[in-house]
């Protein structure tokens, strides 16, 4: 078994007669349909349909939901969430006492959560309680977390700047079209209903060792997107897909800096990038 306690990660406990209709209309993912044992992404977006904060959202007994997000964000989401509660019957709780641990390669215990963000043959878990004893490092997450396409706010994009389609919050339950209104939803339902998404989460790979987060991807010195995670030889980037299908139709290589890489989209979404004609009309 292999098990890391994530300490950008914390807590916060949202408890409440009107809790699940609250968030049913706030934030972007599922709620009413949220089954148990199941850690699902989601994001409060503001009203242009940009994340502000993302998160992992799970049940915890009846009225209760978990918020699983990086630490610095928690005391943001919460005055932004009172804000939204107005005569709603909802508290908000920062929960100190528990630690959130990733596990993977092992087979599901009772307080086990799948992180449905990974969607591959391999199940990963969420599980919250007291420090377990750590079987993995934090290199070995980001490399499971690369090698899944999985991209986590911060480390791959910035808040305030990425659209829910940027990272693939459309295609792993992160955002609800089904539900009618939530913050940000006029934008993003206008998104869906584009060809193409501008830009993507895409895998890089390459044969030396990548540079450091933030480093430019670039075709014929144009920068086309940033990089995000990195794990020796491959990483995570916020690319335009658009661009990037028009470097490999003309043979133009991709850098990383200094490096040359190859782009691919995580093969759970089932994308793939535009053809020459089509990435014109992105």
């Amino acid at each position: 078994m292999k098990c890391l306690a994530l300490e950008n990660r914390g807590l916060v406990g949202i408890t409440g007669e009107d809790a699940q209709s609250l968030l049913q209309d706030v934030i972007s993912c599922g709620v009413d349909d949220l089954p148990d044992g199941v850690a699902r992404p989601g994001a409060l977006l503001t009203p242009q349909g940009k994340i502000m904060f993302a998160f992992l959202i799970s049940r915890d007994g009846s009225n209760r939901f978990l918020f699983d997000m990086n630490r610095d964000q928690i005391a943001g989401f919460v005055q932004r969430m009172t804000m939204y509660r107005l005569r709603a019957k909802a508290d908000f709780e920062t929960i100190e006492d528990q630690s959130v641990h990733a596990v993977w390669d092992t087979s599901r215990e009772p307080d086990f959560l799948v992180d449905s963000r990974f969607r591959g043959d391999t199940p990963v878990f969420r599980t919250y309680g007291p420090v377990r004893p750590a079987t993995a490092s934090q290199e070995d997450y980001d490399r499971l977390r690369v090698e899944n396409g999985v991209a986590e706010a911060q480390a791959d994009y910035a808040l305030s700047d990425a659209f829910p389609h940027d990272v693939l919050l459309d295609l792993n339950d992160g955002v609800s079209f089904k539900k009618g209104c939530f913050v940000g939803q006029e934008v993003v339902s206008r998104m869906q209903h584009r060809a193409m998404a501008r830009r993507r989460i895409v895998i890089l790979h390459a044969k030396a060792p990548l540079p450091a987060t933030g480093t430019a991807l670039t075709s014929a010195g144009r920068n086309i997107g940033t990089l995000g995670t990195v794990s020796g030889t491959t990483a995570l980037a916020l690319a335009r897909v658009d661009k990037i299908a028009s470097a490999v139709d003309g043979n133009v290589p991709l850098m990383a800096g200094d490096v040359a890489v190859a782009a691919s989209l995580p093969a759970w979404t089932g994308l793939s990038f535009p053809t020459a004609d089509a990435a014109k009309e992105v």
